[in-house]
């Protein structure tokens, strides 16, 4: 049987049941005495069982529950017996996966081979059966083999040793004849075997869901124990090199950009603040590479692209997250059409190339469709729509538009949120939001957004008070986001200004002035298309996940405060 995860909540400053508050420091050494204590007692010639404290009498409460030093006090066994816990090198041959690709069904019952492999993996079930032992190694992708020790193959003594000394979760070195056994199972027939890395801690129990905390602070244990866990990671990294591969395919240059920055821009956040001490300079981390990227383009890097960790200080909820992948490219002589057919097909191929279809299915067990042509709708025209009065772009004096304080009063009218600073654009985006945001399943692009929410984007060619810029929309929520380039330094600069100006009546999201970037557009940068795309909303499309789900290493709370 497998055991039971250990778990302990230890803060600083108190603990539940009233025991005496430890900083880390004094735990740490307490679990160091306690090590310590162990081991000399296992070199003094006391058994295991004598080794450890099951009251933990000597080390209360904080010190190692009894499962950890059992196996600390296997540790100092073996190295009192001569054996490294922890080797550096061992006669690995090959991998699970290859003796299984190789031998699967090929064998009959009962059958045996001369061929030997030595191959290492996790120990995920022990049975032991007198003389003979049977062991269930795993490789990391989960692919399982069985290993059999036999006191007549390997000896007495060595077959004791395994016995006392392997648990689950040990990291295990087998070396021996392929065979099958007499239930026709694809086994390793032990001549020698020896631990690869001894796992002070247990596993969880492995036929059981991991509850969601373990999942998020110990990603590494949803690995071990949850193959759609070890899935997301391999998903993950497939889709990355899908989206390298299409960039490629259209000659696309790779880069990488700051990610501290004197100036934070490249979109609407609330960005994170820290300091360099070396330049006694306050800097901000990345909430896009988007100004940086346009200059590649300055430089005569025409097609760029990057995918970066971006950082922003707002909310955290299913499908967003304060440290998050994004995927900027930028395109000279495209426009907001151009780069939307292009993500069309990074989204598409990502979808072919990770699960073999456009049609993909979620982890409720539903199928969605990213296929064939995808739909698009005005904002202005569709927000006509739902209200029943048509909404008109504010143009500037020529063009009024429909003013602020009537946009204001259907908001209230219909309890839409409103912001501190407020003006056209913002109400025109939080009404859209309040009728369509969520309701969007099927792929679709929301094009034509106000001037006022879009600082770096080039004026509609034909619409007064409109930018050319899109939102594409997947199952409820924004996936990616593409314009046609402003690159007109003077209209950027009124653009910046107009921003800063609302950082100053209480905005924190507004973009900075950035006179580096004023500088570089006065250059002269060509006419361009551009995007940006969460990785991580990706996978939330491609799955059906949640965000946290699709991060690796999710940033969480710590338990310490």
């Amino acid at each position: 049987m497998t055991e039971p995860i250990a778990t302990e909540e230890i803060t600083v400053e108190e603990d539940a049941n009233g025991v005496p508050a430890m900083t880390t420091v004094e735990r740490a050494q307490l679990l160091l005495d306690q090590d310590a204590a162990i081991t000399a007692r296992i070199q003094e010639g006391a058994t295991l069982d004598e080794a450890v404290d099951p009251s933990n009498k000597e080390f209360g409460p904080q010190a190692h529950p009894e499962q950890v030093q059992m196996r600390v006090a296997k540790r100092a066994m073996m190295l009192k017996e001569g054996l490294n816990p922890y080797p550096v090198t061992l006669d690995v041959t090959g991998t699970i996966e290859a003796v299984r690709a190789k031998y699967d069904g090929t064998l009959e019952a009962g059958q045996e081979t001369d061929d030997v492999v030595g191959v290492a993996g996790r120990v995920l079930f022990i049975r032991n059966a007198g003389g003979l032992c049977f062991v269930q190694l795993a490789a990391g992708d989960g692919t399982t083999i069985q290993a059999m020790l036999s006191k007549k193959q390997i000896g007495a003594d060595s077959l004791k040793l395994f016995k006392q000394l392997v648990d689950l979760g040990d990291h295990l070195f087998v070396k021996g004849r392929v065979i099958a056994s007499k239930t026709g199972e694809l086994s390793i027939f032990a001549d020698e075997w020896a631990i690869a890395a001894k796992a002070l801690q247990p596993l969880p129990t492995l036929h059981k869901e991991l509850n969601e905390d373990t999942r998020t602070r110990k990603p590494y244990i949803g690995m071990i124990a949850d193959e759609k866990i070890r899935n997301m990671v391999r998903n993950r990294s497939k889709a990355v090199s899908s989206l390298r591969r299409t960039f490629d395919d259209h000659d696309f240059l790779e880069v990488e950009t700051p990610m501290l920055q004197t100036v934070h821009g490249g979109a609407a956040a609330r960005p994170f603040t820290t300091h360099m001490n070396a330049f006694d300079l306050d800097l901000y981390l990345r909430i896009a590479p988007e100004l940086f990227l346009k200059r590649c383009l300055v430089g005569g890097i025409d097609r760029v692209f990057e995918i970066n960790r971006d950082f922003r200080n707002e909310g955290v909820d299913g499908t967003h997250a304060p440290e998050f992948t994004m995927v900027e490219a930028y395109e000279a002589y495209g426009n907001y059409d151009t780069i939307a057919a292009l993500v069309k097909e990074l989204v598409q191929k990502t979808a072919k190339d990770v699960f073999g279809s456009t049609t993909v299915t979620l982890l409720d067990g539903t199928e969605y469709d990213l296929g064939g042509e995808w739909k698009t709708m005005s904002m202005y025209d569709s927000l006509s729509e739902a209200l029943g009065q048509e909404i008109v772009p504010n143009g500037g004096p020529g063009h009024p538009g429909t003013s602020v304080e009537e946009l204001g009063r259907i908001a209230d009218k219909l309890g839409v949120e409103r912001d501190d600073v407020e003006n056209h654009g913002k109400l025109v985006e939080h009404l859209w939001e309040h009728f369509y945001e969520d309701k969007l399943y099927e792929p679709t692009f929301v094009r034509d957004f106000p001037v006022e929410t879009s600082p770096l984007v080039k004026a509609h060619r034909s619409k007064p008070g409109v930018v050319e810029k899109w939102d594409l929309y997947v199952r409820g929520f924004e996936l990616a986001t593409g314009y046609s380039e402003l690159n007109d330094p003077i209209v950027q600069r009124e653009r910046f200004v107009a921003q800063a100006k609302d950082a100053l009546a209480g905005d924190e999201e507004a973009c900075d002035i950035d006179e580096d970037f004023l500088e570089a557009l006065g250059v002269g940068m060509p006419p361009a298309g551009g995007m940006g795309m969460g990785i991580d909303r990706l996978l939330i499309a491609l799955t059906g996940a949640t965000i946290r789900e699709t991060i690796t290493f999710p940033l969480v709370k710590p338990l310490n405060g």
